[in-house]
């Protein structure tokens, strides 16, 4: 392992975003030094309780006022008089291609730049307390992947990135080039993003491409025995946004029951789309059938896929591009042995083979969303095959501590890579 990982984040903590939150912890367990930079604060009112367990100090970027100032003033001055000519040239670089920032970013390239200046202050003064090397690596394509490599312009220090779903999708191909021209390595949850980036960077300049599924913590989600009821537990659980598909989700859950099957359907999350939605539910019929439960943490989460006889989730991509890799709330409730139902998005056939350990849908295809969970609400020896199988299926590929051992091998430097991961 290097001496130290700085990990830079879009911001912290994110309830969300478990899947970070399980690495940091899982690579912490293993004697990893984390330092946590995160672009901003996420300022959510609920997180995680299992934030609390994490040692890695947080640096903030997005501090203000009066002392916030100078001290970047002072970062500035610093990584100058460390690296004139390394500072000069990403500067210069940075005004030079404005583009970097296009399509999905919530930072210009400046911004991006003045982030790095600071990063690269971190570098600097961890390369003088311990005689190994840094190594720093950003979660997601867009903004903390620009602040990552232009950190590496301003020192040398090792750097890779992950790249996830709407980030990598999101931004110009020329902005992904550049970004994994710089880096030694490029992570991904799922073969699919993995193609995707071999597409796109061409040869010469694509860095190892890694495959990482993110795990989850299998001694938490794990099988419990389940007092079989009159009516079925559907169950699904996102963020309120167009990709999650919960409006086919709703429509499949109202032919549902005008067929006369008896269910309930809870859906845990919120977002943007949560009065439409549960108007649409409404204007369905569904309202007596179907709870909006809001946001809440994993948990609460795990709580209720403890009582969970199906879990479904239907997304799809957006005209815009935005799309899923593989949600990890998929792979938590196939951890729980709960039978799932969902669609051929993103990296979804990677994780679920439909007939094997869960059904799968058409995108936007109602009616085999319907048609699958009528079928599992007849058949509870099908719902046993499947949830069993689907608990496999995550022991066997997507276990957290194997996840925190892979990312290991990406972060030292003594590790040889495959050139890239074949499909």
């Amino acid at each position: 392992m290097p001496g130290r990982v700085i990990l830079v984040v879009r911001s912290w903590p994110r309830l969300s975003q478990t899947f970070i939150l399980n690495e940091v912890l899982a690579m912490e367990r293993r004697g990893a030094e984390l330092t946590i930079v995160s672009l901003a604060h996420s300022n959510e009112q609920r997180r995680q309780s299992q934030v609390d367990k994490v040692r890695a100090p947080i640096l903030f970027l997005d501090d203000v006022g009066f002392r916030a100032r100078w001290s970047r003033i002072a970062d500035h001055a610093h990584v100058l008089a460390a690296a004139p000519v390394r500072y000069v040239a990403t500067l210069l670089h940075v005004l030079a291609n404005p583009g970097l920032s296009r399509g999905y970013a919530t930072c210009s390239a400046v911004r991006c730049f003045g982030h790095a200046v600071v990063v690269a202050v971190l570098v600097l003064r961890l390369r003088r307390s311990d005689a190994r090397t840094p190594h720093l690596h950003a979660h997601f394509a867009h903004d903390p992947a620009l602040v990552g490599m232009l950190t590496r312009r301003l020192t040398g220090v090792p750097f890779s990135f992950t790249a996830h779903a709407r980030d990598l999708y999101q931004i110009p191909p020329a902005s992904l080039v550049a970004r994994a021209a710089a880096a030694n390595a490029v992570v991904t949850c799922c073969q699919v993003n993995a193609d995707y980036i071999a597409r796109t960077v061409p040869a010469e300049v694509r860095p190892p491409v890694q495959v990482i599924h993110h795990g989850v913590e299998l001694d938490r989600f794990s099988p419990t025995l389940r007092a079989p009821g009159r009516d079925l537990t559907l169950v699904s659980v996102g963020r309120l946004v167009e990709k999650k598909g919960f409006a086919d989700l709703l429509r499949a859950w109202a032919a549902l029951a005008a067929a006369g099957y008896r269910f309930r359907g809870e859906i845990y999350g919120d977002g943007p789309l949560r009065r439409e939605l549960t108007e649409l539910s409404t204007r369905l019929g569904l309202g007596e059938l179907v709870s909006f439960h809001g946001e809440r943490d994993r948990d609460e989460i795990a709580r209720a896929l403890a009582r969970t006889d199906v879990f479904v989730l239907t997304p799809c991509v957006t005209e815009d591009g935005d799309r899923d890799g593989i949600p990890n709330v998929l792979v938590e409730a196939m951890a729980c042995g709960i039978p799932v139902v969902t669609t051929a998005t993103g990296g979804i056939p990677e994780l679920v083979r439909s007939g094997e350990n869960g059904l799968v849908a058409p995108p936007g295809d109602m009616a085999a969303i319907t048609a699958h969970l009528a079928v599992l609400a007849s058949d509870p020896a099908l719902r046993r095959r499947l949830g069993e199988s689907g608990r496999r299926t995550v022991e066997s590929g997507y276990d957290v501590e194997a996840a925190a051992l892979a990312l290991e091998a990406v972060f030292d430097p003594r590790t040889p890579l495959a050139e890239e991961v074949a499909s």
